[in-house]
């Protein structure tokens, strides 16, 4: 469809019928956003285009922290917030990309290697999504995107993630046929973000932002992850999902992030394995005096916390099938400690002065007295913390969160029930 036909589109009942199973009741100020994205496209590029229309959303751990990279198991959602593109494609064999707010991202598709200039970079990202659809046997072949987007860098909702889902549905649409299903998109996400970036990441992230719902996935097997979606509504259980930022920087803690992998990796190493998902807790257990000796108690620590939240992740699974939310909730604390005594991704390393996260995670404890739940949010040390706050004390929680953290630290979240999607 034309541009000038999309706005007028977007001017009916039809166009907001289309776009309410991604935003429900925040439709009308999201119908405002697709304008917006319209109206950059054709400054950017032509207003003359065939358009196609793509989102992608953030997505939000809820169980199963740094669990992913040991293949374990999560429970994730995607959520309201999300990526969204206006995307033509071009025969010029050049992916062109303007992100609002940033400069122009290009590049040429005759070489899809990796480039060392471009790591930590967006243009990685976008070169290795087209680079593993190429290696599939996909003929990738040029576009031009606008991008706007809610899930801001830092927020805690995988920005990176959601950008490569969306990148990673234009491509399977306009190229390969919508062959691609929703976890090989994650998949090729992944490989991106890993091979390309240059940054460790699990599977969690592209997944649960690229299937979409309330999901649990099982990485036993990471080539054949087991993705189960669950029909659960938080607000049925009297519970709000609030995502609070801690106001912290992740930048320059790429080491911090990398040293969970890498030490739980090592003490796999032991056993002869690559993973903690392939060796059995009790050897590890009987195990602890030499690994200590060896690879020193912060590294024993974090295994703990992964054998730990990996169970509790089917327990959390099994008690919202149930409607259990008491068990529920008090797993989900179980496993905010966890993080905080064992895994320590709450606080860098030798940080004594800024402790933003350790900080949000107190308020969030003396704000709910007791009621709801709260623990640390995707990777930590920096980014947000989650809470399930009951329904009756969610307005006063909110605004007291705001004024102590900052204006616009907290966010009140409802789980979107479609992951990357062509929306029209």
């Amino acid at each position: 469809m034309k541009l000038s036909e999309w706005k007028e589109k977007m001017n009916t009942e039809e166009f907001l019928e289309m776009i309410r199973p991604l935003y429900a009741e925040k439709t009308e100020e999201n119908d405002d956003r697709y304008r917006a994205l319209l109206d950059l496209y054709a400054t950017t590029f032509s207003g003359e285009d065939e358009i196609t229309l793509f989102s992608a959303p953030g997505r939000t751990e809820i169980g199963g922290n740094h669990t992913d990279h040991e293949n374990g198991r999560v429970l994730a959602a995607s959520v309201d917030l999300d990526s969204i593109a206006a995307a033509s494609r071009t025969d010029d064999n050049r992916i062109s990309i303007l992100s609002e707010g940033y400069p122009m991202c290009m590049i040429d598709l005759d070489d899809l290697s990796v480039q060392t200039s471009e790591v930590n970079t967006t243009a990685a990202l976008i070169r290795g999504v087209a680079a593993r659809f190429a290696s599939l046997g996909c003929n990738v072949g040029g576009f031009r995107a606008v991008v706007s987007s809610t899930v801001l860098p830092g927020s805690g909702l995988s920005s990176s993630a959601a950008f490569e889902v969306l990148v990673g549905n234009i491509i399977n649409h306009f190229f390969f046929g919508d062959r691609a299903d929703a976890v090989l998109i994650a998949q090729i996400g992944q490989y991106a973000e890993n091979e390309y970036f240059g940054k460790p990441s699990g599977l969690m992230d592209q997944t649960a932002s690229s299937v979409g719902n309330l999901i649990t996935i099982d990485f036993e097997d990471p080539a054949k992850p087991v993705v189960k979606k669950l029909d659960v509504d938080f607000e049925k259980f009297g519970l709000k999902l609030c995502i609070i930022n801690c106001w912290a920087s992740h930048a320059d803690l790429t080491d911090e992030y990398a040293a969970v992998p890498v030490e739980e990796q090592k003490v796999a190493g032991y056993f002869g394995k690559k993973v903690l998902r392939q060796v059995p807790k009790e050897e590890f257990m009987n195990a602890i005096p030499k690994l200590r000796k060896e690879f020193g108690d912060r590294a024993v620590l974090r295994c703990i916390h992964f054998y730990g939240d990996n169970e509790r992740v089917s327990a959390q699974v099994a008690a919202l099938e149930k409607g259990d939310v008491s068990r529920f909730l008090a797993l989900v604390n179980e496993s905010g400690r966890s993080s905080w005594m064992y895994l320590q991704n709450i606080v860098p390393l030798g940080a004594n002065v800024h402790q933003e996260m350790a900080v949000a995670l107190a308020l969030c404890d003396e704000l709910l007295q007791g009621k709801g739940a709260f623990r640390v949010h995707g990777g930590g040390f920096a980014g947000t913390c989650q809470a399930f706050v009951p329904v009756e004390m969610i307005d006063a929680f909110t605004k007291r969160m705001n004024e102590l953290l900052g204006a616009g630290s907290c966010h009140v979240l409802n789980i979107r029930p479609v992951g990357g999607t062509v929306v029209g």
